[in-house]
């Protein structure tokens, strides 16, 4: 234990140096001497480390822009005082600008989060500081799991989203969720793969090369990862690519609808996108296999499979700019079996750009784009019959031909099959010869020798081993009544040297007989001595069947409409002798009776409408006409049946109701089947009364001073519809000057028109119409609007 210092002594603490020395002491002195001169040290060596890179800076301008470095030192400074850095960092962002060396990028982007987290917050803008400090933390994680968290938490939750999901994309078309942030174990689990074809949100982003914004998912309706808990959110899908290639997507969604963004923050978003390309290119599936670089062939490996295909193949490999994007395809190998549409050799092909060797490639069929796309995303494309072009001389020279395009590692394999346009025709030409028939031969007249193809031994019925048949030997195969018509055939052909052509039946081996027409034409020499004879032999045997079929149809034809144009005129004549156009006046005091009949223009529509009116014993007076449906004879029989047998009838001094109940008997039991409508009337010029019936048909119209009207209906179904039928009776007391019109459909039917519309028109002229019965009942027939070519009867009576 120390004792206590002596009275008035003042104890006071001294520092202490390196390994507890006290700093006043030697030692401590010296140490700090050693410190001080190591951090000078350090600081000069950082000074010189950017001096160099300074220096390293303007030699890059002098290059790029061709001026002195004087000259260089002041763009130096100047850009440095507008991009608001230092000068020292500016050089970094020139040196990875003109490198493009990932290392660079990395170190820069440590410094550029170094220096945003700083200068960012000085001006406010907490976004641009979290995406830097993002892009730290995505080079530093460890995989890409990590790096979703890390963009997440540094970068996108100020933004206001709450998830985010970084998408591998497949060779094959396919997506797999490589590392995903905000969403739970089960959803993610449940999105983890995403067949080829499936229109996502990811999926869709994939295909646009600016990438996907959208405001609302739900206006869009795609499907995502997370879309259930947030229906109405905005998403963005950016491709995660690098150096032209596309490695997966970056998705990110927000809870809700996103407004369009700054320039700013979409352009750091796309280099997120880009820095997970970094680790999507080495991801490894939990579940699945590892796509290292060293698993993909190189491009000597890709070189022995195209020698080792028996098409046309290339191997291309990426040509890209100085800042390391894609500008054209270098054709590295062709293969010995490639041939060029404008026929130039290998050697003036291999080596070149593509699109210097095929610049119509960048618009033809979207060719480029397709192999562009091939080698971005790693889905194959094939297609059939496509045209390739390309300039020789300015010419642009043509070929059809079917594409393969798949990418192997780096490289790019293009495989096209040229089409033979010679091959193709051919197997047309046999393609017509065996569907049409014919079969072809050619004969050499000074050697004997006969070429026969395959379809001309089929329609001789003969096997191809058998040796082919001579023109001279023709009749002795062809049926004997054209042995006239082979003769002319081969006198042409063999002896006046002109194409002849002759048909004629051939009968073969198996007895069956063929129709057959020959063609065919000499080939002579310079001197005009005959070589060769050529031509084709053509079965018709089908065509000569249907002519004979439609000459017999003809035939029936041509007796089919004498026999239906004498069955017309003979229903005419009946027609036109039992019902004129026209009959005498009745002679009747205080009643004129007028009727007219007009009948169908076309002899074919001869119909079965009728009309009479005659004085009954009983001195009333029978008024009736009716239609009978159908045309021709079987109409005009009909109606002549009717007429006579109600004429009949009347006598018995019945009404009209009864009238037509055993006029529908009649119809019914006697005319095998026919149906007609009739109105029948009886007059008694006693009493000026007319009792009348229907049986379906248009109730009469009265005429009373300026206005016509039909009399109100009674019921009564048409004739022959039923074995028995009751006919209700109706009466109407006339006066002086009225006229009663009875008449058929014929004079209002129409087919674009109701039939209460024509007989609203048929009233109007009826109610119109001035002067006699006689003008009266004409005038309605000038002025029907019927369109049916129907005949028509009207009976007019006019009391005095």
């Amino acid at each position: 234990m120390s004792e206590p210092p002596p009275e008035g002594m003042e104890l006071r603490s001294t520092p202490a140096g390196p390994a507890g020395v006290a700093a006043d002491s030697p030692v401590g002195r010296l140490a700090a001497t050693v410190d001080r001169l190591s951090r000078e040290v350090r600081a000069a060596q950082a000074e010189a480390e950017g001096r160099a890179l300074i220096e390293l800076a303007k030699g890059i301008l002098v290059e790029r822009l061709g001026c002195g470095p004087a000259q260089a030192a002041r763009q130096l400074a100047e850009l440095t005082e507008q991009a608001g850095t230092t000068q020292l960092e500016f050089a970094v962002e020139v040196i990875n600008q003109a490198a493009r060396d990932r290392m660079s990028e990395v170190t820069h982007a440590f410094l550029a989060a170094t220096r945003a987290a700083a200068e960012a917050e000085a001006e406010g803008d907490p976004a641009a500081v979290r995406l830097r400090a993002a892009e730290s933390g995505a080079l530093a994680a460890d995989d890409t799991q990590a790096v979703a968290e890390s963009l997440l938490e540094q970068a996108l939750r100020p933004l206001g989203a709450v998830a985010v999901a970084i998408w591998a994309a497949g060779a094959d078309g396919s997506l797999t969720l490589a590392g995903s942030a905000g969403f739970s174990p089960a959803e993610a689990a449940r999105w983890y793969y995403v067949p080829p074809d499936v229109a996502t949100v990811a999926r869709c982003g994939l295909a646009e090369r600016e990438g996907l914004w959208i405001e609302s998912l739900a206006e869009r309706g795609l499907p995502s990862v997370g879309r259930h808990h947030h229906p109405d959110g905005g998403r963005a899908a950016v491709p995660a690519g690098t150096g032209g290639r596309v490695y997966g997507v970056l998705e990110i969604v927000w809870p809700e609808p996103l407004p369009p963004q700054r320039p700013q923050i979409v352009r750091q978003v796309e280099a997120l996108a880009e820095l997970c390309a970094h680790t999507l290119e080495t991801y490894t599936a939990p579940d699945g296999p590892a796509r290292p670089e060293r698993a993909l062939p190189d491009a000597a490996e890709l070189m022995d499979l195209a020698d080792g295909l028996y098409d046309p193949a290339l191997v291309l490999v990426p040509h890209l700019d100085a800042s390391g994007n894609l500008l054209d395809f270098r054709i590295q190998h062709v293969n010995s079996r490639f041939l060029d549409p404008a026929g130039r050799p290998r050697g003036m092909v291999s080596g070149a750009l593509l699109l210097e060797a095929y610049p119509v490639a960048a618009g033809e069929s979207e060719l480029f784009q397709r192999i562009e796309r091939v080698y971005a995303t790693g889905e194959p494309f094939r297609a059939r019959r496509l045209h390739l072009t390309a300039l020789v001389d300015q010419v642009p020279l043509s070929a059809v031909a079917d594409i393969s395009v798949s990418r192997h590692g780096s490289g790019i394999l293009f495989i096209w099959r040229i089409e033979d346009e010679t091959a193709r025709l051919a197997s047309l030409l046999q393609h017509a010869q065996r569907l049409g028939r014919i079969g072809g031969f050619e004969e050499n007249l000074l050697t004997g020798e006969i070429t026969w193809n395959g379809q001309l031994f089929d329609l001789y019925g003969r096997p191809e081993t058998s040796p082919p048949v001579p023109l001279e030997n023709l009749p002795a195969y062809a049926h004997p009544d054209d042995a006239v018509a082979i003769g002319r055939f081969l006198r042409t052909l063999l002896h006046h040297r002109r194409p002849a052509s002759a048909a004629f039946r051939l009968q073969r081996p198996d007895g069956v007989t063929r129709h057959i027409r020959v063609v065919a034409e000499p080939v002579l020499d310079t001197d005009g001595r005959l070589l060769t004879v050529r031509g084709a032999y053509q079965d018709i045997s089908a065509q000569h069947w249907t002519e004979v079929a439609l000459a017999a149809t003809r035939d029936q034809l041509a007796h089919t409409e004498q026999q239906a144009s004498e069955r017309d005129r003979l229903a005419l004549q009946l027609q036109r002798a039992i019902m004129p156009p026209a009959q005498g006046p009745l002679q009747m005091a205080d009643l004129d009776v007028a009727v007219r009949y007009r009948p169908a223009e076309a002899e074919q529509l001869v119909g079965g409408d009728w009309y009479d009116a005659v004085v009954l014993p009983s001195r009333l007076v029978l008024l009736c006409v009716g239609d009978v449906a159908g045309h021709g004879i079987e109409a005009a029989t009909s109606m002549v049946v009717l007429r006579n047998a109600l004429r009949g009838l009347a006598v018995t001094g019945a009404g009209p109701g009864q009238l037509l109940s055993w006029l529908n008997m009649v119809v019914h039991h006697l005319t095998g089947g026919v149906t007609a409508t009739a109105v029948c009337g009886l007059y008694d010029p006693a009493t000026r009364t007319l009792r009348w019936a229907r049986a379906g048909h248009l109730p009469p119209v009265l005429v009373r001073g300026s206005e016509a009207a039909p009399l109100p209906p009674v019921r009564g179904l048409l004739l022959g519809a039923v074995p028995e039928a009751r006919y209700e009776e109706g009466e109407v007391q006339l006066a002086a000057d009225d006229n009663l019109l009875m008449y058929t459909d014929g004079l209002i039917e129409r087919r674009d028109r109701s039939v209460e519309e024509s007989l609203t028109h048929l009233l109007t002229t009826a109610a119109k119409a001035p002067g006699t019965l006689d003008q009266r009942l004409d005038r309605l027939l000038t002025y029907s609007r019927s369109d049916t070519d129907d005949d028509t009867c009207i009976v007019g009576i006019r009391v005095g």
